[in-house]
C-alpha cells in the first residue's frame, strides 16, 4: 500500500544493514587509497559547534557506545581518514577523505569541510562515493564540487 509506514522491525534490519554496508565501503576505500601510495590513518577528531551555531574548534571524537551488543565504537570523527604521502623534495601532502556512499554531505558537514579548509587543517578535503560503474570508487574534491565560501564573519 502506498503511503503505510514501515515498522520497526523492517527499519531497524534497514539501518543495520545500511550501516554493514557503509563499514564495507570505508575498508573499500582504504585500501585503495593505500593501494594508489597513500599511507592513511582513522581521522579521530572533529569540528564543534559553540553554543551559536558558529564552528568553533576541533576537538576529539567521542566514542559511541552501543549497549546492545556491548560494543564500544572508536572512530566517529569527521572526516573518516587523514591520508598522507611524500612529494617530491621530502615534503609532504596531506589530505582528509570524506566516505560517503551516495557523495552527499549535509549542511553540518559541509560547514565542518569549510572550516576545515579556511583553516589550513587540510590542503584538500576529498569525499568518496560510489560510481555509476560497478565495483570503482569516485573521488570529487570538495573545494571544486562547493567551492570555497568563507564561514567567518
Amino acid at each position: 500500500m502506498p503511503g503505510k509506514k514501515a515498522s520497526n522491525s523492517v527499519r531497524s534490519l534497514r539501518g543495520k544493514r545500511s550501516r554493514a554496508a557503509g563499514g564495507r565501503f570505508e575498508l573499500k576505500v582504504r585500501s585503495e587509497l593505500e593501494g594508489m601510495g597513500w599511507i592513511v590513518s582513522k581521522w579521530m577528531n572533529t569540528v564543534d559547534y559553540d553554543r551559536d551555531g558558529k564552528i568553533g574548534k576541533l576537538v576529539p571524537a567521542k566514542r559511541k557506545y552501543n549497549p546492545f551488543f556491548k560494543v564500544l565504537g572508536i572512530g566517529t570523527g569527521f572526516p573518516d581518514f587523514l591520508a598522507f604521502r611524500r612529494v617530491d623534495g621530502g615534503n609532504y601532502e596531506i589530505i582528509a577523505v570524506e566516505v560517503k556512499i551516495n557523495g552527499y554531505l549535509d549542511k553540518i558537514e559541509r560547514g565542518m569541510c569549510h572550516w576545515l579548509l579556511d583553516n589550513k587543517v587540510f590542503s584538500r578535503i576529498l569525499i568518496a562515493k560510489k560510481s555509476k560503474e560497478r565495483g570503482k570508487i569516485d573521488y570529487v574534491d570538495f573545494s571544486e564540487k562547493h567551492g570555497l565560501k568563507s564561514n567567518k564573519a
